[in-house]
C-alpha cells in the first residue's frame, strides 16, 4: 500500500478504483465527491490547502485496501458533518443507510476528546472506539484518515503535536495492528515518534553511518543482484525493497537491542506464484549469498494467528551488510499487507466481509463484555495491557494448528480458545506431553492438550486463574445459567406454597395461567418463577390479582374515604389518605418508599392500606383498590431504605460508609458484607428521614473514589 502518495481529483480517484466494475457503484463514488466539494467549497485546513485534498486522500488510500464503494464514498464524506455544515439527515436523503451509518461512525469517534491524561482514559476510550465500530470498516477509515491528518501536524504547536501523536500511538496503533494493517501501523508509528519523541527520533536517525541516499542505493543493489539470480533461474517474481522504519529500530532499542544486533534494517521481499516456488527461491538465495545462522522461519508451514505467512531468512549480502530476505505467494503477500481488508469480497454489491474480520474484532469485544461486569478500573487497563498492548503467545494443538494468546496465558484460556465446550468439560490439560496444573503460564511453541469428561464442569476457581477476557466470560455466563435456574426453582416453589396455602386447585392455575403470564408481562413460566425467585414479582399479588374475593369491608371502606371530609391540620398519621384520618396503613416491603417518594396507597384485604411508591414493579398486578395518598409533612419520622453499595477491596471503606451516614443523622439497621473476585458489595438497611436526605447520603458517599455503585433496593 503506497501511503505517501497523494491525489488532487476525482479522475485520479476514478483511475484508482479499476477493481470496481459496476457503473453505478462508480456514480455513487463520484456523488459523494460532488456532495463533499459542496459542503467543504468554503472550508481551508491549517496548512492552508483546500479542504476537499484531505478526503479525497483518505478516499484514494482506502483503494489501496480494496475497499468497497460504500467506504470510500463514507471517507469523502466523513468530515462533511464534523467539518462541514451538514447533518446526517441530508445525508440520509442522498446516499444508502450503509454509507451513513459509516459517516455517523466516523462522526462520533471524531467528536470524542481522545484523552491520553491516563491509562483509565486511554482504555476508556478505547473502549468507545471499538464499541461504535460494529462495522469494522469505520475503524479502518479513521486509521486511514489518521495517516493524512498526521502529515499535516507540522502546522500545530509542540504540544498538540505532542498530544495528537500520544493519542495515535497509544489508542489507534496498536487497533491497526490487531487488524492486521501493517503498512498503516507503521506509517503512524514513524510520524508519531517524529512529533511525540523529536529528540529520539534524531538519535536514531543520527545512528545510521550513511545518509537516506546511500541506504537506499545498498538496496538497489541488492535488489539488482537478487533480481538477476532469479531470472537466471527462470523465477517468475516480483521483488520490493525496504529500510526498517526509525520507529522500529527505536522499540528494538527501547528492548534491549543494541543498533548493532538488529540484522533486518535492510529488508528485501521476494514475491512469487506458488507455494513450492517459496522453498525454490530459499534455496536458490542461501546458494549465492551465506545465511546467517538461527535467523531462519518458516511462518508458511506454521503460520501465525493473524494470518501471516512467509518464509524468513538473513544473508550477507552487498557492501558485507546484513539484509533480511522474506519469500511470499502474491496471496501471502496480500494478507500481510492489508490484513483482514484484504478479505473484502467484492460480491454482488460489494459490502460482504468474510469471518477472519469479525474473529479480528472479538479480541476488543470480549475485553468489553467484561468491563460490562462492572469490573474494577485497575483491571480493566491491565486486561487491555496484557490482551491487546502486549507481545502475544502462540500455542499449538497436537494437530498443529496455532492459536495466539496473551503472555500468561494458562490452559483454561487455551480450552476456550479452542471451544467453550472444551473449557467447560476439561479437567487437566498436558503441556509438550507432559501433565501440567491448570495454572501453569504457557510460553511460545508449547503444544497444549486438553484432556476432557463430558460429564465435568467449570470451577469458579477458574476464575482467579483465567487471564483473558473470553474465558473469564464464558466461565461467568455458564454459572450464570446455573443461577438462573436455582432462581426458577425458588420462584416455583414459593409460588406453589402460596398455591397450596390458599387451597386453590391445580386445575384452576392451569386454566389461568395464560392471565398471569400475560398480566406480568413475561413471555413463559420459566421467566415467571425467576421473577418470583429473584423477589421482582410478589406471589401474593400475583394470586390476589386473579383469584379476586367478592366485596369486602375494605371496599366500604374505599367508598368512605372517597366521602368524608376532614380538616388535614387534624390528621396524626403517616400519610393523608384521601379525606380520612386513622386509618390503617403501612408501607409496601416491595419498594420501600421513604418521605418525598411519588407513592399510591392499594386497599388490600385484610391489612389496611398498603403504600407503594409509584415506580414498583407490581403495581400493574393490582387493579381498582387505588386510591390517592400523600405524605403527612408534620410527622417527623425515619423510614426503612435498602442500599447496595459496590466498592473496591480496601480498607477502611465501610467506616466511611458509617461515618457519613451518622453525619446525616441516618440510621444504620444492619450490614451484610459480600465479597466478590473483584470487588465487595455491602448491603445495608438503612433508617432515613426522606428523600432529600438519603440523596444527600449518596452524593457523599460518590465522593470517595473507592466506591464504584450505589443502588437503591426495590424487592
Amino acid at each position: 500500500m503506497d501511503i505517501k502518495k497523494e491525489i488532487n481529483t476525482i479522475e485520479e480517484l476514478i483511475d484508482s478504483v479499476s477493481y470496481i466494475t459496476d457503473k453505478d457503484e462508480i456514480n455513487i463514488i463520484k456523488k459523494a465527491y460532488e456532495f463533499a466539494s459542496n459542503v467543504h467549497k468554503n472550508n481551508t485546513r491549517l496548512c492552508g490547502e483546500d479542504y476537499m485534498h484531505h478526503p479525497l486522500n483518505v478516499a484514494y488510500n482506502l483503494t489501496k485496501l480494496y475497499a468497497d464503494s460504500d467506504t470510500i464514498a463514507a471517507g469523502l464524506l466523513h468530515d462533511t458533518i464534523h467539518i462541514g455544515n451538514s447533518t446526517l439527515d441530508e445525508l440520509k436523503k442522498e446516499f444508502s443507510l450503509d454509507i451513513c451509518t459509516l459517516v455517523e461512525g466516523i462522526t462520533t469517534i471524531n467528536n470524542l476528546n481522545l484523552s491520553t491524561d491516563s491509562e483509565d482514559h486511554i482504555n476508556y476510550y478505547k473502549k468507545i472506539i471499538v464499541g461504535l465500530t460494529e462495522d469494522v470498516r469505520i475503524i479502518i477509515i479513521k486509521l486511514v484518515e489518521r495517516v493524512d491528518n498526521m502529515k499535516t501536524l507540522y502546522i500545530l504547536k509542540p504540544e498538540k503535536q505532542k498530544d495528537k501523536a500520544k493519542e495515535t500511538l497509544e489508542i489507534l496503533v496498536p487497533i491497526a495492528h490487531r487488524l492486521g494493517l501493517s503498512e498503516i501501523k507503521k506509517e503512524l508509528e514513524v510520524l508519531s515518534l517524529k512529533y511525540y519523541k523529536p529528540d529520539a527520533f534524531k538519535s536514531v536517525e543520527a545512528m545510521f553511518n550513511n545518509t537516506e541516499e546511500q541506504r537506499n542505493n545498498l538496496l538497489l543493489h541488492m535488489k539488482r543482484r537478487v533480481s538477476e539470480l532469479l531470472i537466471d533461474n527462470n523465477i517468475k517474481f516480483e521483488i520490493k525493497a525496504r529500510v526498517k522504519s526509525i520507529y522500529s529500530i527505536y522499540n528494538k532499542m527501547q528492548k534491549g537491542k543494541k543498533f548493532s544486533e538488529l540484522y533486518d534494517i535492510y529488508g528485501i521481499r521476494i514475491i512469487v506464484n506458488t507455494e513450492s516456488e517459496c522453498y525454490q527461491v530459499l534455496g536458490i538465495i542461501h546458494s549465492k549469498f551465506k545465511p546467517l545462522q538461527n535467523r531462519f522461519k518458516d511462518y508458511i508451514a506454521n503460520p501465525k494467528v493473524n494470518m501471516y505467512r512467509s518464509l524468513h531468512t538473513t544473508v550477507f549480502g552487498y557492501d558485507g551488510k546484513l539484509y533480511e530476505i522474506q519469500i511470499r505467494t502474491h496471496e501471502m503477500d496480500e494478507v500481510a499487507e492489508r490484513g483482514i481488508a484484504s478479505h473484502w469480497s467484492y460480491k454482488e454489491k460489494g459490502k460482504k466481509m468474510q469471518n477472519s474480520m469479525e474473529e479480528k474484532l472479538q479480541l476488543f469485544r470480549s475485553i468489553i463484555e467484561l468491563d460490562n461486569d462492572n469490573i474494577s478500573s485497575d483491571e480493566f487497563v491491565n486486561t487491555v495491557k496484557n490482551e491487546l498492548l502486549s507481545d502475544n503467545i502462540y500455542v499449538y494443538t497436537p494437530k498443529g494448528d496455532v492459536f495466539e494468546l496473551p503472555k500468561e496465558a494458562t490452559p483454561i484460556d487455551f480450552a476456550y480458545k479452542v471451544h467453550s465446550k472444551i473449557g467447560e468439560t476439561m479437567v487437566g490439560a498436558l503441556v509438550n506431553d507432559v501433565i501440567a496444573p491448570l495454572d501453569t503460564q504457557l510460553k511460545s511453541n508449547d503444544i497444549v492438550k486438553i484432556i476432557t469428561n463430558k460429564n465435568s464442569k467449570p470451577s469458579k476457581e477458574w476464575l482467579l486463574i483465567a487471564k483473558t477476557s473470553q474465558a473469564k466470560n464464558k466461565i461467568k455466563s455458564y454459572f450464570s445459567k446455573i443461577d438462573k435456574n436455582e432462581a426458577i426453582e425458588k420462584g416455583k416453589d414459593l409460588f406453589l406454597k402460596e398455591v397450596r396455602k390458599r387451597k386453590i386447585p391445580i386445575s384452576s392455575i392451569n386454566d389461568n395461567m395464560k392471565d398471569i403470564i400475560s398480566k406480568l408481562k413475561v413471555k413463559d413460566e420459566n421467566e415467571m418463577y425467576y421473577n418470583f425467585g429473584t423477589g421482582n414479582f410478589s406471589v401474593k399479588i400475583t394470586l390476589n390479582s386473579i383469584f379476586k374475593d367478592e366485596l369486602e369491608k375494605e371496599d366500604i371502606m374505599l367508598d368512605k374515604i372517597n366521602n368524608k371530609n376532614t380538616d388535614e391540620n387534624d390528621y396524626k398519621n403517616d400519610f393523608i389518605v384521601g379525606n380520612i384520618d386513622n386509618v390503617k396503613v403501612s408501607t409496601a416491603k416491595c419498594c420501600y418508599p421513604i418521605k418525598g417518594d411519588e407513592i399510591i396507597g392499594y386497599i388490600t384485604r385484610g391489612n389496611g392500606i398498603v403504600v407503594h411508591s409509584k415506580n414498583c414493579k407490581n403495581l400493574n398486578l393490582l387493579e381498582d383498590r387505588f386510591i390517592d395518598i400523600k405524605w403527612n409533612k408534620k410527622v417527623d419520622k425515619k423510614y426503612d431504605c435498602l442500599l447496595n453499595i459496590t466498592t473496591i477491596k480496601k480498607d477502611n471503606i465501610l467506616i466511611d460508609i458509617i461515618n457519613k451516614a451518622s453525619s446525616l443523622n441516618i440510621s444504620i439497621v444492619k450490614i451484610n458484607t459480600i465479597n466478590n473476585l473483584d470487588n465487595i458489595m455491602y448491603e445495608i438497611s438503612i433508617k432515613v428521614s426522606d428523600i432529600d436526605t438519603l440523596k444527600k447520603y449518596k452524593n457523599t458517599l460518590n465522593q470517595n473514589k473507592d466506591i464504584i455503585k450505589i443502588e437503591r433496593v426495590f424487592n
